[in-house]
């Protein structure tokens, strides 16, 4: 068993640390040891039964301890980008967790910090890059490639083929259809339906989906000064 830390203490950290539990369950893979969260508020206090053990910055002290980084939401879907790029670790520091109950098909492939929840499937040949949040239900058909960083809310379906670029955010719901393009940091709302390409940076939604303006993700780590490498 690897030991191992997630990075935040929201909603989508807990549902992660519920996947861990469940791998365990299966087969003991993980010492999870609890969450690390910059918010001062949280430290020694407890969320779904694990210590948050302190600010982030505490990887530096764990070198040989696995994270995965479960941070973002719609109001600021690069924050994962961000804290990913702070920590500067290398691709084998960080853990991939796929629930027990997701289905990955032949010739597919999940990439480093990546979280696969319950019921998503992967139906054959799909490629998802690292750091990639997939929530609950999520179906990914044949041929499609998902890049780093990006986030698929609860019951998205893409159809074969369809790409989405780094940093999309796909809301709950959502369907794309086979062979489109969602561009980088793009957002497309819940329940849309998008039938043609989304350019990168704008928010669509509807059915069909169409603009409704620019997408203002915050700030990317591209934007920011380069940080030291934690705990490498």
């Amino acid at each position: 068993m690897r030991d191992l830390v997630i990075v935040g203490a929201g909603g989508f950290a807990r549902e992660t640390a519920a996947a861990v539990r469940a791998v365990n369950a299966v087969r003991p893979t993980w010492r999870l040891h609890g969450f690390l969260d910059d918010d001062p508020a949280l430290h020694g206090t407890e969320r779904a039964g694990l210590p948050i053990l302190g600010a982030i910055d505490r990887l530096a002290e764990l070198p040989d301890t696995a994270a995965v980084v479960c941070i973002g939401n719609p109001g600021d879907y690069a924050a994962r980008q961000r804290i990913v790029h702070r920590l500067g670790l290398p691709a084998e520091r960080y853990a991939t967790i796929i629930h027990p109950a997701a289905d990955i098909g032949a010739g597919s492939s999940v990439g480093p910090g990546t979280v696969l929840l319950a019921g998503v499937v992967l139906t054959a040949d799909v490629t998802v890059g690292a750091h990639v949040a997939v929530m609950p239900q999520v179906v990914l058909t044949h041929d499609g490639r998902v890049a780093d960083h990006v986030t698929l809310a609860s019951g998205v379906r893409l159809g074969g083929g369809a790409v989405l670029r780094t940093g999309a955010y796909v809301g709950s719901g959502a369907l794309v259809r086979e062979a489109v393009t969602v561009g980088e940091w793009s957002l497309v709302g819940m329940g849309s339906v998008v039938l043609c390409d989304v350019p990168p940076g704008e928010v669509w939604i509807g059915s069909p989906a169409r603009r409704l303006r620019a997408a203002r993700p915050s700030r990317l780590a591209a934007e920011c000064e380069p940080a030291a490498a934690v705990g490498k």
